[in-house]
């Protein structure tokens, strides 16, 4: 461990968190014929890059920041990784949901009889080191290279099923997310390399303050936000309905665990690292990303309400969480930015909740519409009692995580001077009642719809019950723990 200043420490330890998950590949592959092996690979490499990750939290708690050097590619832009409060806390969510989404994939997949089943977990342990990738970035240049792995090794993911569906599904997750990176976030990349002198590296204040003007700036933002289209935001977010034809456990891997989280996390970059908040807030045309992001969270909460396929209507409900995180960070507050960042893991436990809930309704019952619902409350208690957390949470309701990041959020749009954005927060979150808690009633309270199981309907296989109810545990214990996150925001400059 070499000490290159007193707060400044140079170590491995960040790119070994990155590049866990990936050395498991091998071991899983050669391992296919042997299942309970194969996910034990799994297993182990979570428990190591968690491991990795808590031993760098006290030393990145107490002020000290983690930095380690790859490969240097062109003059002054290396492969490199650095630590700070919101890649720490977006690692942590990733790394602990992990294992439980591994863990309820086993039960879903042998209950289903799924095929490919080697090639699933390999491709998820690809997707996992890429998100880690990102999470730890020191540049720009470093994180949008993690960036495309992370589409590339989801692509099969998405396909998995490898029917027609499937195939029209991953042609436009890639013709999405590959055009706008390419189109828009490569060529402004590009420009801002030449214009900061050949630095790329994140910085608090933010590579490019001071060295562009209003009109680069109000060209170069959306096309970064944009280029980043995991974000979700509208126009180009019909990728991310499009991918529910994967399987249950990819949806849960996309819409809370990797990627659409990398999206909203490289927006916060590019508004807290490139730009940097104090320089944007000088600039003309510094609200139009968050217009755009309160245009999509009220637009997606509204289509939302008429999916009746549960899984499209989780995947709109996800598009209008994603602005949220995108409007706290547009707010250019403190506290705006404090919700911002811990929305990321607040939704990330109450959505992955929903979407085992959802995937584990199938396993049972073979049901994936709302108006099927009927009566299943009954039949699966414990999965409709943790759907019920999961939506408390995504809607904002104590005593779960995600009140503390709505919380901060409407603060945050207090301190701006927004009062139209706080009604448009509050109307969001009564759409988000309408459409989640109807489920729920329907589940308990409505009569049973006919059952074509011959056994009658159960729970779903414990190991896709044990993950659901952990997820929704912890969006419980959030609500009264979450110190952790808070801490993590406001060492990348939040506000309590």
């Amino acid at each position: 461990m070499d000490m290159s200043d007193g707060m400044t420490i140079n170590h491995c330890a960040p790119a070994l968190a990155c590049f866990v998950s990936l050395a498991a590949v091998v071991p899983i592959v050669l391992s296919g014929r042997r299942p309970n092996l194969r996910e034990g690979w799994t297993f182990l490499a979570g428990g190591l890059k968690l491991a990795i990750i808590a031993w760098m939290l006290p030393m990145l708690i107490e002020g000290k920041v983690i930095e380690y050097t790859l490969i240097e590619i062109l003059p002054g832009v290396p492969i490199k990784f650095r630590v700070d409060g919101l890649g720490m806390l977006f690692a942590i969510v990733a790394t602990i949901l992990w294992p439980a989404t591994s863990l309820y994939s086993i039960g879903y997949m042998r209950a289903l009889n799924e095929h490919a089943q080697t090639r699933f977990f390999a491709y998820f342990a690809v997707a996992l080191s890429a998100t880690i990738g990102v999470a730890f970035s020191a540049n720009l240049v470093t994180l949008y290279l993690f960036y495309e792995i992370l589409s590339l090794s989801t692509y099969p993911l998405v396909t998995h099923h490898q029917d027609r569906n499937a195939r029209t599904g991953g042609r436009t997750y890639l013709t999405y997310l590959l055009g706008t990176s390419v189109g828009f976030a490569l060529p402004a990349m590009i420009y801002a390399y030449y214009k900061a002198g050949g630095v790329v590296d994140f910085s608090t204040g933010g590579f490019l303050a001071g060295k562009i003007d209003g009109t680069e700036t109000l060209i170069l933002l959306p096309m970064l936000i944009f280029g980043f289209s995991k974000a979700g935001l509208m126009p180009f977010h019909s990728w991310l309905p499009g991918a529910m034809v994967a399987p249950t456990p990819v949806s849960a891997l996309l819409h809370a665990v990797a990627v659409v989280k990398v999206g909203v996390f490289c927006v916060l970059r590019v508004f807290t690292g490139v730009f940097g908040i104090d320089f944007l807030a000088t600039m003309p045309g510094d609200e139009i990303i968050l217009w755009v992001a309160a245009f999509t969270l009220l637009t997606a909460s509204l289509i939302a309400m008429s999916q009746d396929n549960l899984k499209r209507r989780l995947a709109f409900s996800t598009i209008s969480q994603l602005a949220y995180i995108v409007v706290g960070a547009a707010l250019l507050t403190p506290r705006g930015l404090t919700g911002s960042m811990i929305h990321i893991g607040m939704h990330a436990f109450g959505k992955i909740t929903l979407f085992f809930c959802a995937g584990a309704i199938f396993v049972a019952s073979g049901r994936k519409l709302v108006s099927e619902m009927g009566g299943i409350g009954k039949q699966m208690p414990i999965t409709m009692t943790a759907f019920f957390f999961g939506a408390l949470s995504t809607i904002g309701l104590p005593p779960f995580g995600g009140a503390w990041s709505k919380w901060f959020l409407i603060l945050g749009a207090l301190d701006a001077g927004q009062i139209l954005l706080v009604v448009i927060l509050m109307l969001s979150s009564l759409l988000n009642i309408a459409y989640l808690l109807p489920v729920v009633v329907k589940a308990f309270f409505s009569p049973a719809a006919a059952d074509r199981h011959s056994g009658g309907i159960r729970e779903a296989p414990l190991a896709c019950l044990v993950p659901l109810c952990l997820t929704a545990l912890g969006a419980l214990i959030l609500f009264f723990c979450p110190g952790l996150f808070i801490d993590l925001a406001i060492l990348m400059g939040g506000s309590t």
